[in-house]
């Protein structure tokens, strides 16, 4: 039940690992069912513990910091959003040969959202307007640098324009360039930096009765540009229900063309990194791109 190196930046983790580090670190939980919870997201390995637990291990180095993040600032931000989040438990220490910190969290029920259930929802796209309205509004404090700053679409720059090469082929090369040059150069965030997301798409939210229950992921939450979020809009929205969000939420044309890079860089990044082995990644990234190249 050791973690099997698979390269030093992504241990191999199977339910025996998990079940190891679970009764070792927190015996009051060794007699609770251990599930693997498939498919889950590309930076954690989860399982279910019991009926009211979840267990997430990074899969890689960039979800590292993930644990004590969460476990740190979603208690201060959860009062105030209007969907759940996750509730953070415990954070476990690396332990039989796994390299980093893991998390223990409240289980939230409900099911992945779906461009079929909510895509066409203006009731859901006011309800992720009001999510964002809200987390926006609550005020980064002294401490709020301590969650780091969210990346900038500048930071992005070379590794979209190389995935623009990349997928050039099967993607209108110069009208991606010209999106991205357009979201570049226009204007940045006014005023003070809020608190973002970072992650804020289609598979970071949970459905009970296919309406929105909860929003999930905050591993990239940080201070920034809340324009970073918009790409809900590109990973779920129709065209009609977009533009209810928009509405909803009053983004101006330089917040609406830097959320249509963000999803431009984002759904190129991972049709790149996950496209040829998994159809699911490649159906909803082919989806974003053209989403956002449509606006």
């Amino acid at each position: 039940m050791r973690a099997r190196a698979a390269g030093t930046d992504r241990p191999h983790i199977d339910t025996a690992l998990v079940r190891g580090l679970v009764d070792r670190q927190f015996p009051q939980w060794a007699g609770l069912p251990l599930t693997l919870v498939d498919p889950a997201g590309s930076d954690h390995v989860i399982h279910r513990l019991g009926d009211a637990l979840s267990v997430r291990l990074p899969r890689h180095r960039g979800a590292v910091g993930q644990a004590r993040k969460e476990q740190y600032w979603l208690p201060r931000l959860a009062p105030r959003l209007p969907l759940a989040v996750p509730v953070p438990v415990a954070v476990g220490e690396p332990a039989l040969g796994y390299p980093w910190p893991w998390a223990v969290t409240r289980w939230l029920d409900g099911e992945a959202a779906t461009v079929e259930g909510l895509g066409n929802s203006a009731e859901a796209a006011r309800e992720l307007a009001a999510f964002l309205r809200a987390l926006w509004s609550f005020a980064p404090d002294e401490d709020g640098g301590a969650a780091g700053a969210t990346e900038t679409l500048a930071e992005r720059d070379p590794s979209t324009r190389e995935a623009i090469g990349a997928v050039a082929g099967g993607f209108d090369a110069p009208a991606m360039t010209a999106l991205w040059d357009a979201a570049l150069a226009c204007p940045g965030h006014r005023g003070t930096p809020v608190w973002c997301h970072g992650d804020f798409h289609t598979g970071n939210l949970l459905t009970v009765d296919g309406r929105l229950s909860a929003v999930i992921d905050f591993g990239n939450l940080g201070v920034g540009d809340p324009a970073v979020d918009l790409m809900v809009a590109f990973t779920l929205l129709s065209p009609a229900a977009r533009a209810v969000f928009r509405t909803a939420l009053g983004a101006d044309d330089a917040t609406w063309l830097r959320g249509r890079g963000w999803a431009l860089t984002t759904g190129l990044s991972a049709y790149t990194a996950y496209a040829a082995t998994s159809p699911r990644v490649r159906a909803q990234t082919e989806r974003q791109i053209r989403a956002a190249l449509a606006g």
